[in-house]
């Protein structure tokens, strides 16, 4: 990895903003043009916060980070009008190891509070959801309660739903291994992931930020590698924060950075576990249901050209580009759903998935990896064209590194149909094939 300059001074002078962009270019920051990045914060550096937690970060990724503090940071109140610099993290599997959604859905099926649908009829929770899921969901869940009330899968008697429920959410087939849902966008939703928002149907969100509330004092009092029972199986139980990103965030907020959390985890959910690591609910980005009298229905919010209840555009892959274009920089329609002017977007970005892959290409300084071995993302992040991208292992359990390389130059990416492909730079060209180095 290239050797971190400090860029930000001279002879104890400011670099102009445009000499700052060129001494990015031989430093550490990667070659930013002011039109690229923007121009770094007219305060900063030496006296920035500085990350305090060492630990975990490979090669150099940490004084790359530090340096984007000191260069972008303006470490002081802000003035009226100036803008502040973005970052945006992924949550699950990013700031935390393991999933906070999957911690809420074991938790709601373990105390029974999933409900019973409208009319017994499953093809609401879903337009995704395929009639066999339909039918597998009803004949184990149908008889245990009324429309509307709360299904009893804690209980022996609803093993079987409980089994169902977590099979169609976890594995995306019924029990029987028929496909549970079809015909989505697989670059705009994942249909499990939006699925248990839309079980959390019936409840306010004030109440399933309880439930993920409890879950989460459950998950980080639980031992590193415990299984919790889920119905007749058993499944991860535990969750920790990672100090490595806790600590990234304290520090940037410190330095003035609008911190915001981008989630494919249901918004009350993520909005119970987000404020230990210092984002306020009103930064945190997750899947959003309609409400209707204050009650989550479920039917979903909608982003750029996709309307409310149309369930098609949350955040994920290029949802989370329009999301954050949406609740971020406020912007409307189908113009969200395109890239912005670098002027408006996230300076910084970190993720861990082929999920996070857009938001972290829209990022114009630095983008951090947290390495899972996920196809997609680590060709681009390996690829580096840029050389904006910093790959780090999980700072908890760290993958074992992939045997044979990344399949970019013809599998590696997904196309909205599920047709896989070439992963394409920004000009068209193929990104060859890349090893797994960081683990």
């Amino acid at each position: 990895m290239t050797r971190v300059t400090r860029v930000t001074r001279a002879g104890g002078r400011r670099l102009p903003a445009a000499a700052a962009a060129v001494a990015l270019a031989a430093g550490g920051l990667a070659a930013a043009t002011p039109a690229q990045a923007g121009p770094p914060a007219p305060q900063g550096g030496a006296h920035c916060p500085r990350l305090t937690v060492t630990e975990g970060w490979y090669g150099q990724n940490r004084a790359r980070l530090q340096e984007l503090i000191d260069t972008y940071g303006t470490c002081a109140p802000y003035r009226p009008g100036r803008t502040r610099p973005v970052a945006v993290f992924d949550w699950d599997n990013t700031v935390v190891k393991n999933d906070v959604g999957d911690a809420t859905f074991f938790w709601l099926l373990r105390n029974g509070k999933v409900r019973q649908p409208a009319g017994r009829d499953w093809s609401t929770t879903s337009r995704h959801l395929t009639p066999a899921a339909a039918r597998a969901l009803s004949a184990a869940c149908d008889p245990l309660a009324e429309p509307g009330r709360p299904l009893p899968t804690g209980t022996p008697g609803g093993t079987r739903c409980a089994d169902e429920l977590n099979a169609v959410y976890g594995t995306a087939a019924t029990t029987t291994a028929e496909p549970a849902f079809a015909g989505w966008n697989r670059r705009t939703t994942e249909p499990g992931y939006a699925w248990l928002a839309q079980l959390t149907q019936g409840w306010t969100p004030a109440q399933i930020r309880s439930f993920a509330a409890a879950a989460r004092t459950e998950n980080l009092a639980a031992p590193i590698g415990a299984r919790q029972q889920v119905g007749s199986t058993t499944a991860t139980g535990w969750v920790r924060y990672y100090d490595q990103q806790k600590d990234l965030i304290g520090t940037l907020r410190r330095a003035g950075f609008d911190v915001w959390i981008s989630s494919a985890s249901p918004q009350p959910v993520v909005e119970a576990w987000a404020g230990e690591a210092g984002i306020a609910p009103d930064r945190v980005i997750g899947i959003r249901n309609v409400t209707r009298h204050g009650v989550l229905t479920p039917r979903l919010q909608g982003c750029g050209s996709v309307a409310d209840g149309a369930d098609t555009m949350i955040t994920y892959i290029d949802g989370k580009r329009c999301w954050i274009n949406k609740v971020v920089y406020g912007v409307r329609g189908a113009a969200a759903e395109r890239v912005l002017p670098a002027a408006r977007r996230q300076v910084f970005a970190a993720g861990d998935s082929d999920t996070d892959v857009t938001f972290l290409r829209d990022a114009t300084a630095l983008r951090l990896v947290v390495n899972r071995n996920k196809n997609e993302l680590m060709c681009r992040a390996y690829d580096n064209s840029d050389g904006r991208w910093l790959v780090n292992p999980m700072f908890i359990e760290p993958k074992k590194q992939k045997t044979g390389p990344y399949p970019c130059a013809t599998t590696g990416y997904t196309g909205p149909d599920g047709t896989p492909g070439a992963v394409l730079r920004g000009d068209g060209s193929v990104v060859p094939d890349q090893q797994d180095t960081v683990f």
